[in-house]
């Protein structure tokens, strides 16, 4: 018999209906997690879409600088570049998938008009302009990665927190309260077998002596 069991009828009952609620824990799990694997790599492939995009802006940005400063000279793109004196705002929500709470960046757009990037229209060419419009493309992309992999970290530690639950529903708890149940459950029908010889061999006794 399993230690600290009591091989009783009311134990029997207990065990049965642990394992039901154990069972219909385990299938809840199972879903939760199909659910979370399926946000999971759908996220996967956006952010590897995303990182193509990124560094196909990035090399954009990067000559479309190199043109800019041969055209002006580094210094002068430097101290322009530093004229800008607002950042963009971003606003960080949050959408709930599964209770896993999944960062959502919600209405941000750091492409600026020529008036918003504070660098004077005098003495800036087109190029500079495009230096300035590439770069903020790039941002926009980076801010929608960092979203994504953000989002990634995290079902992905979800994932692995349920896949253990499940595991150890499926191939400890379960198989244990099983057999537990069947080593109650056989132990139940010795003692009945045993009351009902004994029965029998009483019978008998009472037979010879009338």
């Amino acid at each position: 018999m399993i230690e600290n069991v009591r091989p009783t009828r009311m134990e029997l009952l207990n065990t049965k209906q642990k394992l039901v609620l154990a069972e219909k824990g385990h299938k809840l799990l199972k879903q939760k997690r199909d659910v979370l694997v399926m946000e999971f790599f759908g996220l996967v492939k956006k952010a590897k879409n995303l990182r193509g995009e990124l560094n196909s802006q990035m090399q954009k940005s990067f000559q479309s600088l190199a043109i800019t400063e041969a055209f002006h000279g580094e210094l002068f793109v430097r101290a322009n570049a530093m004229a800008v004196k607002k950042a963009p705002l971003i606003d960080v929500t949050a959408k709930n998938i599964m209770r896993v709470k999944i960062p959502v960046v919600e209405g941000v757009n750091v492409t600026k008009t020529l008036l918003e990037r504070g660098y004077s229209i005098q003495g800036t060419s087109a190029k500079f302009d495009d230096s300035a419009e590439n770069f903020e493309k790039s941002l926009q992309i980076i801010l929608q990665l960092a979203e994504s992999e953000t989002a990634i970290k995290r079902l992905l530690k979800e994932i692995e927190k349920t896949n253990r639950r499940v595991n150890a529903l499926e191939f400890n708890i379960q198989p244990k309260m099983k057999e537990t149940i069947k080593e109650i459950a056989a132990h139940l029908n010795r003692l009945e077998s045993e009351r009902f010889f004994a029965l029998k061999i009483t019978k008998k006794r009472l037979e010879k002596k009338e």
